[in-house]
């Protein structure tokens, strides 16, 4: 729990400072972009933030953990191409949290009926935790910046 809080202090304290930075440079409101993006009037919105853990099962067949590995891949750009997943990763340190998603839902049951029909979260490989969250509305252009960086499709 008590890496949950930092892994959520230390997104929001990144995602707040970018936020901070580009209102900074930016030297009007653009009322079309706000509304485009579903900010409110300071620039932020609700999203769900999911944890990802280390489930109870574990698969010892490697070709079965990397097939589980490549359905998961595919749901996460398929949830992103439907424009619900804004954000996701895996955290670099092997530890708990596994990973993180950051989605573009309307209900906490929206985004918990979307987590558990993930591929390694069916097979028990991750569990998911979710958690309302309120952040930057710039946080929606993350899929569009990274498209014009990406070389290779994770997923393929």
């Amino acid at each position: 729990m008590k890496n949950l809080k930092l892994v959520t202090a230390v997104v929001s304290f990144i995602l707040l400072t970018i936020t901070v930075k580009t209102s900074a440079q930016m030297s009007s409101y653009d009322s079309t972009l706000a509304k485009q993006l579903g900010a409110d009037q300071y620039g932020m919105k609700q999203y769900v933030m999911v944890f990802l853990y280390s489930g109870d099962v574990r698969i010892e067949d490697e070709a079965k953990r990397s097939e589980i590995q490549k359905a998961h891949l595919k749901n996460i750009t398929k949830l992103a191409e439907e424009k619900k997943l804004i954000l996701a990763g895996p955290f670099l340190d092997n530890g708990e949290p596994r990973g993180i998603f950051i989605l573009d839902v309307e209900s906490l049951d929206e985004a918990k009926q979307l987590t558990e029909s993930d591929p390694a979260v069916k097979a028990g490989i991750l569990r998911m935790e979710l958690k309302p969250w309120y952040g930057s509305a710039a946080v929606m252009m993350i899929p569009e910046i990274h498209s014009r960086l990406s070389k290779v499709n994770i997923a393929d």
